[in-house]
């Protein structure tokens, strides 16, 4: 009974997400291509790699659990302005709720082209576009209907009916725009805003149609050393999607450990807070352009009792390939 209580509440909050909400991360700053396409192509070095993952109220089994994963490129660096950049990107992202009930796959290709404000580089605004094609899949097997319920518990068969089918495939249209600058070339400061499901396609499995509401978000971050040896990161989003809306912002200090600049060994120590919703403890170490991070969601808002305030569990990695001709721009980091 217990468990057939947990599935119906699955199954409801399953149905408010089909209704208009996306897949999100605490580290947003992690998984810059689902943020916004403008950030393709924009940091220091030839090729950057990303994976994410994210198991959301693990005390409701199997939730919402979210896997992510990007690559992007500089490319034409020979043929393009000196400090403009173009960048391509390619993304994938797995999205399961509900206990696996409804899946979302989507694959992504990016584009994103940076024009250099001054002879440095130091500042610069772009501009991302990106196409997503989407595969939504509904498991009405693993779904538990009011009319289910009888005097004997969840029994018998349903009147509710999948007239769409159990799969919806989608093309989607994403973009945004980033300005990015420093004023010494060690601080690095950004602001940036995107627009996803500009075509608000219809994601409903029944005859009412259900459009995915276009995701507005504005995001920005400033980065600066406090020493030879210490740096500090702060950023803050703000997203609106549908009706709802959410506010997270922070700050980690990174501390440098083998007092190398150009290939430093850091150590990450930080907070970011969701408004009125959860603290997010963040640690990460980064070596050899390797950065390697974790942070777990406390919930501090009503809904703490039912999660025994077990926000949940994120794990991410990001790799930037860098060589020796690199001109060493501040890009964003957080």
């Amino acid at each position: 009974m217990k468990r057939k209580l947990i599935t119906l509440l699955g199954a409801m909050l399953l149905f408010i997400f089909v209704k208009g909400q996306d897949p999100h991360f605490s580290q947003f700053f992690s998984s810059p291509l689902t943020l916004n396409p403008a950030f393709t192509g924009k940091f220091d070095g030839d090729f950057r790699m990303t994976a994410i993952h994210r198991d959301q109220w693990p005390s409701i089994p199997k939730a919402y659990v979210t896997t992510g994963a990007s690559a992007d490129f500089n490319m034409l660096k020979n043929k393009i302005g000196e400090g403009d950049i173009f960048g391509i990107g390619f993304s994938a992202l797995s999205d399961q709720s509900a206990d696996a009930a409804l899946k979302l796959n989507y694959g992504s290709l990016s584009l994103s082209y940076h024009k250099s404000l001054d002879e440095n580089g130091y500042n610069t605004l772009g501009a991302g576009f990106q196409t997503t094609y989407s595969s939504t899949i509904l498991d009405f097997n693993k779904l538990t209907f009011e009319d289910q319920l009888t005097q004997n518990g969840f029994t018998g068969s349903t009147a509710e009916r999948l007239n769409n089918g159990n799969t919806h495939n989608y093309l989607d249209v994403n973009a945004g725009i980033l300005y990015s600058g420093s004023s010494t070339g060690s601080n690095n400061y950004y602001l940036g805003a995107s627009i996803y499901h500009i075509n608000r396609p219809n994601l409903s499995f029944i005859d009412k149609v259900w459009n995915l509401s276009s995701r507005v978000t504005i995001h920005g971050g400033y980065s600066f050393p406090i020493n030879d040896q210490l740096s500090l990161n702060t950023s803050i989003i703000h997203q609106i999607q549908n009706n709802a809306s959410e506010t997270l912002a922070g700050a980690a200090i990174s501390a440098n450990l083998n007092g190398d600049s150009d290939h430093p060994s850091n150590l990450y120590f930080g907070t970011w807070i969701r408004m009125n919703d959860a603290l997010i403890p963040y640690l990460g170490i980064e070596i050899k352009g390797l950065r390697i991070g974790a942070s777990y969601d406390i919930n501090t808002s009503s809904l703490k009792a039912a999660t025994v305030s077990r926000g949940g569990s994120e794990f991410s990695l990001i790799y930037i390939k860098k060589t020796s001709q690199r001109i060493g721009i501040p890009c964003p980091k957080f």
